[in-house]
């Protein structure tokens, strides 16, 4: 229920740089700390411009969802892991207890409706962003890097009607190539940023080459307001390792990334 929307910082010198460094749109997601994190915001890069002036007005409503050792709260240390969940499994259990508890929400409100009378549920913030996933108005972008937790992840989704949007970072993604693209998700990658903790350990710099191959639309992401003012080296890097064809790797930073937040018609051309 919580919103980046409310926080955008029209004063950052990040606004300027990334201008300079060519960026012209970004999508800004909440930190991985839980399964479900905060509502999204896809700005429109334009230096003076106050945070309400930032927002690019049509792009799709979107959402952050997150899977790994950061939701479970490995490493936290035994004062701060008292949440559930604290284990892969269950990451996957809290996401079938919330999107069941939405479904059913929007079931009351829809039966009601029916009988034109009164909701007889009090308005829920969480449940009501949870059921515009289900209802297709709001996008999911996960935050995931191994192939047991991705597929995991994608079929539960499946279960309640839902096509993730993108998979945020999506190391091992080039193991469940075939299967991200019959789900038809989006694949927002690193394209050579690993080594930092466990689960990262088997990421490659083919990746996205290889992502691309078997038929997925692949962005590669900064999460970095360092790294966003060299995406077009970032595209390189595809080139290099994946031999993928300079225009192609282009796209990986322009309209890729565009049709993967639903504004391809407005920007990435």
């Amino acid at each position: 229920m919580v919103r980046i929307g409310d926080v955008v910082n029209s004063e950052t010198d990040h606004i300027h740089q990334q201008l300079a460094g060519g960026l012209t749109v970004a999508n800004l997601l909440h930190g991985s700390a839980n399964p479900i994190g905060g509502q999204n915001c896809v700005i429109k890069l334009r230096q003076g411009a106050s945070s309400a002036d930032l927002k690019l007005a049509g792009a799709p409503a979107g959402i952050k969802f997150a899977l790994g050792e950061n939701v479970k709260q490995s490493n936290w240390g035994e004062k701060f892991t008292t949440r559930f969940p604290q284990s892969r499994m269950g990451v996957g259990t809290f996401f079938a207890n919330r999107f069941t508890a939405a479904r059913q929400y929007l079931d009351a409100i829809a039966a009601a409706r029916m009988r034109k009378e009164a909701p007889p549920v009090r308005r829920d913030l969480e449940l009501e962003a949870l059921g515009e996933i289900i209802e297709g108005t709001r996008l999911i972008h996960c935050h995931s890097y191994r192939q047991d937790e991705i597929l995991a992840f994608l079929r539960p989704m499946e279960s309640f009607g839902v096509r993730v949007a993108t998979l945020q970072h999506v190391l091992e993604g080039y193991k469940v190539a075939d299967e991200i693209a019959r789900h038809g998700a989006g694949a927002s990658a690193f394209s050579d940023w690993w080594g930092f903790k466990f689960e990262v350990l088997d990421a490659i710099p083919y990746a996205g080459s290889l992502m691309r191959e078997r038929g997925v639309t692949v962005s590669f992401n900064s999460d970095s307001d360092d790294h966003a003012r060299r995406l077009n080296l970032e595209a390189a890097k595809a080139v290099k390792y994946g031999e993928t064809p300079p225009v192609d790797a282009l796209q990986f930073v322009t309209i890729n990334p565009a049709r993967q937040l639903r504004i391809d018609s407005m920007v990435g051309s």
